[in-house]
């Protein structure tokens, strides 16, 4: 099986992610029997926008970053594929090009699906679709939520959210009791914060730097530890 290449500690974040684990032992089986591992070193390129897709990918270690580029030829990043999440299937369902850029953010390991055998899961398991058609309507819900906190909520509101979330994907608890504190493992640029969250990265600083000063977070380059969870989620509520 294929996926014995992978290390312990990749095998449980794909089994243990919350679509894959609801599959039933014979899908699972089956996808792991056809798939191969690929290890990705920091900012290889995954695909391109305008290109055919021709596989499937399970993250299990590391991050996909997703962006596209502006108008003005920069790349701005989208969202962050975390382990244990599936993707690429769109793109193999409707047969059309890759719609953004897709780059490995750290070193990254990822299990595939080749096209011709990700559409022959499809005509052994019918369950298959039932379950990526539930997959896809988690997308659209959270893209939908996304858009919402865009357009409807303050930027200090949006951010502590955002750092829960990074905290809840990547966070590593380093110490006990009231000394406990949480190290998300993803590297992020400020700016990085800021293109996920459509602002400039001038106003996030000054948001983290209010988080700072109320004991929610401490910013180390490139890192966020996570202080109070409870004053987090108290500033999502705003």
């Amino acid at each position: 099986m294929n996926s014995l290449n992978l290390t312990p500690a990749e095998r449980l974040q794909i089994d243990q992610g919350a679509w894959f684990s609801r599959l039933s032992e014979a899908l699972r089986q089956d996808i792991l029997q056809r798939a191969f591992v690929r290890r990705l070193a920091d900012e290889t390129m995954l695909s391109h926008r305008g290109e055919p897709a021709e596989e499937w990918c399970g993250v299990a270690k590391g991050a996909v970053r997703v962006s596209s580029v502006s108008l003005a030829g920069k790349q701005i990043s989208l969202t962050y594929v975390e382990p244990g999440t599936w993707f690429g299937d769109i793109a193999l369902f409707d047969g059309l090009p890759r719609t953004h850029d897709a780059y490995a953010h750290g070193d990254t390991t990822l299990l595939c699906v080749r096209k011709a055998d990700f559409r022959a899961l499809l005509q052994a398991h019918s369950e298959l679709y039932d379950a990526l058609l539930r997959l896809n309507c988690r997308r659209l819900r959270l893209m939908f939520d996304m858009i919402e906190d865009l357009n409807t909520r303050p930027l200090a509101a949006r951010l502590a959210k955002q750092v829960l979330l990074l905290a809840r994907s990547y966070g590593v608890q380093e110490g006990q009791g009231d000394e406990a504190v949480i190290r998300i493992g993803l590297q992020l640029a400020q700016e990085d914060l800021a293109q996920l969250l459509g602002a400039s990265r001038q106003r996030v600083n000054q948001e983290l730097k209010a988080f700072e000063r109320e004991g929610a977070v401490r910013v180390e380059p490139t890192r966020l530890v996570v202080l109070s969870r409870d004053k987090l989620l108290a500033a999502a509520s705003r």
